[in-house]
């Protein structure tokens, strides 16, 4: 079943509710967050600014953690770091994301990871009564209350954006 990602059994298992949304993925895309925007934001009535990226970053202590904020905005890696306890942060290499988080780039969610990484979010998500992020597949997103993505990632919440 293409909604079976560890990203939904992990919001199934802590009794969020949520709606999982799909749509074909192009495998030409290089921009996995425009894609989402582009086939999902007026279909399920959100505008850009509420489908959230996940971004696999370093920190400068040698944890690795996720920030998580919307599509068309920057992420502040300085601004990430601070949110996190850490003086800096970078992003991390591709092959480490991937390897660490059991998700491919593209699909990368803040929900079901591997193992639970320190994860913030950009603050705007809470001035929306729902959020998509990816559901841990490529063309898939889940959407959710802000307050239950924050909730269920331990999340902390911060102005991330560049």
């Amino acid at each position: 079943m293409a909604a079976s990602t560890p990203a939904v059994r992990a919001l199934n298992q802590a009794k969020v509710a949520h709606v999982v949304h799909s749509y074909p993925h192009d495998a030409r895309s290089d921009s996995y967050g425009d894609e989402a925007v582009a086939a999902l934001s007026q279909r399920v009535g959100v505008v850009a600014e509420q489908i959230f990226k996940t971004l696999v970053i370093e920190l400068s202590t040698g944890a690795v953690a996720v920030a998580v904020l919307p599509v068309p905005h920057s992420l502040s890696l300085k601004a990430a770091a601070a949110a996190l306890g850490a003086p800096k942060a970078a992003m991390a290499d591709k092959a480490k994301a991937q390897r660490i988080t059991g998700y491919v780039l593209g699909g990368v969610s803040p929900l079901g990871q591997k193992r639970a990484l320190p994860t913030v979010i950009d603050e705007s998500a809470l001035v929306w009564d729902r959020v998509l992020c990816s559901a841990g597949k490529r063309g898939l997103e889940i959407e959710v209350a802000p307050a239950d993505l924050i909730r269920t990632t331990a999340a902390v919440t911060a102005i991330i954006t560049a």
